[in-house]
C-alpha cells in the first residue's frame, strides 16, 4: 500500500498530486532545485529534498538524485507528474529497482509508446489508422531528405521521444529541410536525450482530439471520452475543452474504441492519453500516446466526474476499475486555458521576474490549478506555464461565458502573461462557433492588437496619481517636483508636479495640466484633473508599473532622462549596431563568425529559454563586426550578443 508518495516534479502538477494524495491519507514528499528552494509547491509537501542546481538536466532530470531522494524520504511510490522524467522508461525501472512503486505504466509500455516510431508500428497492427509518413530506423540525412521528398510538402518533422511541441518543425519546402531537421534534432536531444525523428504528412486544417484511457492490472481498459486541444501556439496547447463540438456520439464511440485498442497494443496499465488528428472529412489518424497524466486532465475530471490522479494511485495500489465503459457519460462542458508567463505584445516571448501581485478568479464552476503565487520567482530554467484556469458550465455557451469572466478577473503583475491572448480567444467569433483547428491562431490572430497603443490620458493620470500619493516623487526646494518621465511603449510622457497645502492635491504641468486631486489608495485609486477622471489600481514589479482601468492594463516604466546624444532611430540592431538578447537564456548555437557578411533575416544565433529555442536574426543586410558570446553561455535579457556594421 502507498503511504508515502514522492512527487518527482514541480509547479502546479506537484501541488495537484499532493492534494489528491493527502485526501487519500497518503503523505506527499517532494523535490526541488536550488532555483526552487522557496518554490510554492514545497508548501504542500511533508518533506522535501534538493536534487541539484537550477538547470533541469542537473536536478529534475537527474535520475539518480531523484531516486535517492525518494529512498532517503522513505517513499513507497513515485508519481512523475508530466514533463521531466514522466515518460522515461529508464526512470520507471530505476524507481522499481529501488523498491518503490512507479505510478504509471510499465517501463516496457512506456518505452514502446515513448518512441513515436515504435508506437506507430504497434498501433497499426491493432487496426488504428496512422498519418502517412516515414518512421524508419535509418536516421541519416540523405535518407531523411529522400523520404521527405516522397512524403511531400508541407511536412512535419517530429522528435520520436518527445512531446509538448519540442523537437517539432513544419517544413514548407525542401530548401529549408536540412536547417529545420538540424534544429529539431538539437532541440529533441536537449529536451529528451534522443534526437531520432519521424516525418509525417502535415495536415493543414485538422482538429487535435485526444482520448483519456484508464486501465487496471486486471485486464480492464476503458476510455473517458475526448478532449479537443486544437488551439495551439508553437505546437503547444493553450486552450482545451471537453467534449468536442466536432464529435457525434457515433464518432466518439469509434475513436474511443481505437484509443482502447492502441492502449492494449502495449498492455497498458494506469492513466494515459491517445492523441489523434481529425481531418475535415471525418477521417482520424493516430498521433501519439502520452504515457502519463496530461496537463489538460481537469476538463475530463469535471465532465466525467472522476479524479484521475486518485485513480492513478488506486491502480498503482493494485485496485480494479469500478467504472465500466457503459458508465461513461459526459455531462456539461469544461474549458481549460493555460496561463503562461509570455508576452503577447512581443511575439509570445517568455517573461521572467518576480510575481508582485496574484489575484485569482473565484466563483461557482471555477477551478485554478496553480504552481505559483505572489512573491514567486519565474526563472528562465523551466516551462513558463504558471497555472491552469478551468471552468465548468451546463453547456458550451455557459462555460465560455464563465471563462470570459474568470479571465477578466485574473490579475497577475510582475511578469507579462498571455491573459490578454486567452481573453481574446474566448471572445473570438470563430471560437464561439466552435470553428477550431490547429490553424486557428494562424487564421485569426493579429498580434499587433496586443502591442502598445497610444496611452489614454486616464491611464497616465492614474499612474502619476499613484506615484504622487506614494511619495515616490523627489521634491525640490520651493515645492516644485522633479519631472516624472514615464514610458509606455515608445511614448515618453513628462509631467512636472508641485505640492500644495492639501496633501491630496497637486499642481501638474506638461503632459497633464491643472490641479490633480487624489482619493483612495487601497483597492481602488481615484484621480481627478478637471473633467478628466480615472479609477483603477496601480501595482509595481519587474521594473515597471501596471495601471489597470476596468479590464485594460497599461505598462509604464521610468524613462531615462533626455540625452543630448539621443537618436530617434530605432534600428533592429540598436543605434550602435548591437543585437541584444530579447530575454534571459542559453546560447545553444552560433551561426556566424566575425567578419562574415549576412543578409536580412539571416540566422545569427539560437537562444534557448524556458525549454524553447528562439532564432535571433539580422534585421537588415550587414557585416558581423564581432560575436560577443559563445555556445553554452547563459545571458541576461538585454545582454549584447552580436555587433553588426
Amino acid at each position: 500500500m502507498i503511504r508515502r508518495l514522492l512527487i518527482a516534479n514541480r509547479g502546479e502538477i506537484a501541488v495537484r498530486v499532493a492534494r489528491a494524495a493527502r485526501e487519500m491519507g497518503i503523505s506527499p514528499v517532494g523535490i526541488y532545485s536550488l532555483a526552487d528552494a522557496d518554490a510554492y509547491h514545497l508548501q504542500f509537501m511533508d518533506d522535501a529534498r534538493c536534487v541539484g542546481p537550477a538547470a533541469a538536466t542537473e536536478s529534475y532530470l537527474n535520475v539518480d538524485a531523484v531516486v535517492t531522494a525518494g529512498v532517503d524520504m522513505k517513499a513507497d511510490a513515485v508519481h512523475p507528474g508530466y514533463g521531466f522524467l514522466s515518460e522515461r522508461a529508464g526512470f520507471a525501472r530505476a524507481v522499481q529497482d529501488a523498491g518503490m512503486i512507479f505510478v504509471g505504466p510499465s517501463p516496457d509500455a512506456m518505452a514502446a509508446m515513448g518512441s513515436k516510431i515504435d508506437a506507430k508500428r504497434r498501433v497499426r497492427e491493432f487496426d488504428v489508422p496512422t498519418v502517412p509518413g516515414y518512421d524508419g530506423d535509418d536516421q541519416s540525412l540523405p535518407t531523411l531528405r529522400r523520404e521527405a521528398e516522397r512524403v511531400g510538402f508541407p511536412l512535419l518533422i517530429k522528435a520520436s521521444a518527445g512531446g509538448g511541441g519540442r523537437g517539432m518543425r513544419v517544413v514548407e519546402k525542401l530548401d529549408t529541410f536540412d536547417e529545420s531537421l538540424a534544429a529539431a534534432k538539437r532541440e529533441a536531444l536537449a529536451a529528451f536525450g534522443d534526437d531520432a525523428v519521424l516525418l509525417e504528412r502535415y495536415l493543414r486544417e485538422p482538429r487535435h482530439i485526444e482520448f483519456q484511457v484508464l486501465a487496471d492490472a486486471h485486464g480492464a481498459t476503458i476510455h473517458l471520452g475526448e478532449r479537443e486541444c486544437s488551439i495551439q501556439r508553437r505546437h503547444q496547447k493553450i486552450v482545451e475543452e471537453a467534449p468536442s463540438v466536432a464529435l457525434s456520439p457515433e464518432l466518439r464511440a469509434t475513436m474511443g474504441a481505437a484509443a482502447v485498442r492502441a492502449a492494449k497494443s502495449v498492455n497498458y496499465v494506469n492513466a494515459g492519453t491517445v492523441e489523434f488528428m481529425l481531418d475535415g472529412d471525418g477521417a482520424f489518424y493516430f498521433l501519439e500516446m502520452n504515457t502519463r497524466l496530461q496537463v489538460e486532465h481537469p476538463v475530463t475530471e469535471l465532465v466525467y466526474g472522476v479524479d484521475l490522479v486518485q485513480w492513478q494511485l488506486r491502480i498503482a495500489n493494485g485496485e480494479r476499475l469500478t467504472i465500466s465503459q457503459d458508465d461513461v457519460r459526459p455531462r456539461g462542458w469544461a474549458i481549460e486555458t493555460r496561463v503562461y508567463a509570455e508576452d503577447p505584445a512581443n511575439h509570445m516571448l517568455p517573461s521572467t521576474g518576480t510575481i508582485s501581485a496574484w489575484v485569482a478568479p473565484e466563483g461557482p464552476g471555477v477551478r485554478l490549478d496553480s504552481g505559483v503565487t505572489a512573491g514567486s520567482e519565474v526563472s528562465v530554467y523551466y516551462d513558463p506555464m504558471l497555472a491552469k484556469l478551468i471552468v465548468f458550465g451546463s453547456d458550451r455557451a455557459h462555460a465560455i461565458a464563465r471563462m470570459d469572466r474568470a479571465l477578466e478577473d485574473f490579475r497577475i503583475d510582475g511578469v507579462r502573461t498571455n491573459l490578454p491572448l486567452l481573453l481574446w480567444i474566448v471572445r473570438d467569433e470563430w471560437y464561439r462557433e466552435g470553428r477550431t483547428t490547429t490553424s486557428f491562431l494562424a487564421h485569426r490572430l493579429n498580434e499587433s492588437i496586443f502591442r502598445a497603443q497610444e496611452v489614454p490620458k486616464e491611464a497616465l493620470l492614474l499612474m502619476v496619481a499613484a506615484i504622487l500619493q506614494r511619495g515616490a516623487a523627489p521634491w525640490r526646494l520651493g515645492g516644485v517636483g522633479m519631472p516624472l518621465r514615464l514610458q509606455h511603449g515608445d511614448t515618453i510622457s513628462t509631467t512636472t508636479a508641485s505640492i500644495t497645502q492639501d496633501p491630496h492635491r497637486f499642481r501638474v504641468a506638461g503632459a497633464l495640466e491643472g490641479e490633480l486631486a487624489i482619493r483612495g489608495g487601497g483597492a481602488q485609486l481615484h484621480a481627478e484633473l478637471g473633467d478628466l477622471r480615472a479609477t483603477g489600481t496601480v501595482s509595481e514589479g519587474a521594473g515597471e508599473w501596471i495601471a489597470r482601468i476596468g479590464e485594460r492594463s497599461y505598462a509604464f516604466a521610468p524613462a531615462a532622462p533626455p540625452s543630448a546624444h539621443a537618436s530617434g532611430a530605432h534600428a533592429g540592431a540598436g543605434s550602435d549596431g548591437r543585437i541584444t538578447a530579447p530575454m534571459p537564456g542559453k546560447i545553444v548555437k552560433i551561426a556566424v563568425r566575425d567578419g562574415e557578411s549576412v543578409s536580412e533575416h539571416a540566422l545569427l544565433l539560437v537562444l534557448e529559454a524556458m525549454k524553447m529555442e528562439h532564432r535571433i536574426e539580422a534585421s537588415a543586410a550587414a557585416t558581423v563586426r564581432s560575436v560577443l558570446v559563445k555556445e553554452g553561455d547563459i545571458v541576461a535579457g538585454g545582454a549584447p550578443l552580436v555587433e553588426l556594421s
